[in-house]
């Protein structure tokens, strides 16, 4: 009888659902018990945006390229139809659906953005480009939140 002592690690996948699974929790947990909830809704985007960015990361580790800005971040839950070929694109797709922002704004993608890769972010609280305090813009280039 053979047997396999072959051991497995985690897959990068596997890794991101926990870490979805956790983002989750804590947005749901964190209005009640901080009882701020605008400050909840702060840490949703930042999370929502830290996900979309690692599978950002993963469209491009797989495709050698990002989704380009006419593409969005619908590229990551369908295969693009137009514009550069996706030669190697996870027939899985890398996200179930694309988010909205916790104010029902969509995310805004650009490629290339200002950091040499791409621009990822929420308008805020307000709907509008630019503003302070919770109207500002929760970004994926800055981390002085």
């Amino acid at each position: 009888m053979e047997s396999s002592s072959r051991s497995r690690g985690f897959t990068l996948i596997e890794i991101m659902v926990v870490v979805v699974i956790l983002g989750v929790l804590a947005a749901m947990v964190a209005p009640k018990i901080l009882s701020r909830p605008d400050q909840a809704k702060v840490t949703v985007a930042q999370s929502d945006i830290e996900t979309l960015s690692q599978a950002l990361e993963l469209y491009r580790l797989d495709n050698g390229i990002y989704p380009t800005t006419d593409q969005g971040l619908e590229a990551l839950v369908h295969k693009p139809s137009y514009g550069p070929e996706a030669r190697r694109w996870n027939e899985e797709g890398y996200l179930k659906q694309t988010p909205q922002d916790p104010w029902g704004n969509d995310y805004i993608y650009l490629q290339p953005g200002n950091n040499g890769k791409f621009d990822l972010f929420s308008v805020g609280a307000d709907g509008r480009e630019g503003g302070e305090g919770l109207n500002s813009d929760i970004t994926n280039w800055s981390t002085d939140r």
